[in-house]
């Protein structure tokens, strides 16, 4: 039996959007056994995935996981990370390997300058790339997303107000300028005509209590209160996600939910958007999702800052919050 090492290091979005990687090299080689490396703060986002054999998980030394990679005496490297840790980690193994191609220099003209001259293929596509040495090929299938029994939402979890049904705005980002300011989610969140929970970390709970006090009934706050999988569930069981550009975003599309995406200071134009598959794409069309982004002459600027390098935050403040409830309407009552 062959043994292939994936590697991913971070993010939970971006270890999202390279399942269907797993599920191709398991069903296209099914002799083949799976392992994939990331690192140990990610172990709930991977551990249930029923397509990879074997995880290792590097916890800040990097020459302890390379010691134990190296007894595994693989065949084959799929680098999906493409960074200075794991070309060290390629190195020591000394196996043939593929490696992703991250566009750094096109994505870095597009944020500094302006010039577009990325390629128009998405990330997940690039990875699945990766694959043709092996002879293995997209399915077409959209993402995965594994949620084991023990982190199951039941209905009692949630406020009696919304067991007849809810969406969910991932109110939370990394930084700063990839979410709303607080006054557009609070007129966003009272405009929008459904029950909403709103979901994100500890560190989201104040700014998503201040939002929720708008209704307090028709939205509910549970930033801080379920751990990544069981807001995933709850992101499993919405009508409908509003999402800035995190990995909740890719989440909600491994669960095949209608995604109203914002962005700020990065943009789908850097091949990070929603991604459903093209088999489910033909099914329900290409407007099953939206992205709302302005594509304004300073968007995007950066992968991620905490202050507007123009000091105007545009890109966030000029979305038309109107324009977004239409749109969350029309998908709620078509």
């Amino acid at each position: 039996m062959k043994k292939i090492l994936v590697i991913r290091l971070s993010s939970i979005g971006d270890i999202v959007l390279i399942t269907p990687v797993f599920r191709c090299l398991k069903k296209q080689l099914p002799n083949t056994e799976i392992h994939f490396v990331t690192k140990e703060s990610f172990k709930m986002v991977t551990a249930s995935n029923p397509y990879i054999d074997k995880f290792h998980y590097f916890s800040g030394n990097l020459s302890v996981l390379i010691d134990q990679l190296k007894a595994e005496n693989f065949d084959f490297i799929v680098d999906l990370h493409n960074n200075i840790r794991s070309l060290r980690i390629r190195k020591a193994l000394k196996k043939e390997c593929t490696v992703v191609n991250k566009l750094n220099i096109r994505k870095f003209l597009l944020n500094e300058f302006s010039i577009d001259v990325m390629p128009g293929r998405h990330i997940t596509t690039r990875s699945l790339d990766t694959l043709k040495p092996l002879g293995v090929t997209d399915d077409g299938l959209g993402l995965d997303y594994f949620i084991p029994t023990e982190d199951k939402v039941t209905i009692s979890d949630i406020p009696t107000s919304h067991h007849a049904g809810y969406i969910v705005y991932v109110c939370g980002a990394t930084y700063q300028c990839k979410k709303l300011p607080l006054h557009k989610m609070k007129e966003m969140c009272a405009k929008i005509n459904h029950p909403i929970i709103l979901i994100g970390g500890k560190n989201d709970a104040d700014e998503a209590a201040q939002v929720a006090a708008v209704d307090p009934v028709k939205i509910y706050n549970a930033c801080g209160k379920f751990n990544i999988n069981e807001s995933a569930w709850l992101v499993k069981d919405s009508k409908l996600v509003i999402a800035h550009d995190t990995g909740f975003q890719y989440i909600a599309c491994a669960f095949q939910k209608p995604v109203i995406a914002l962005w700020g200071c990065t943009s789908p134009r850097l091949g990070f958007g929603a991604y459903y598959g093209e088999r489910f794409l033909q099914k329900k069309g290409s407007d099953f999702y939206i992205d709302i982004c302005l594509d304004l002459y300073c968007q995007p600027c950066s992968k991620g800052t905490n202050h507007c390098p123009l000091e105007h935050f545009h890109c966030m403040e000029k979305i038309s919050i109107d324009k977004v409830v239409q749109e969350v309407h029309r998908r709620l009552y078509r």
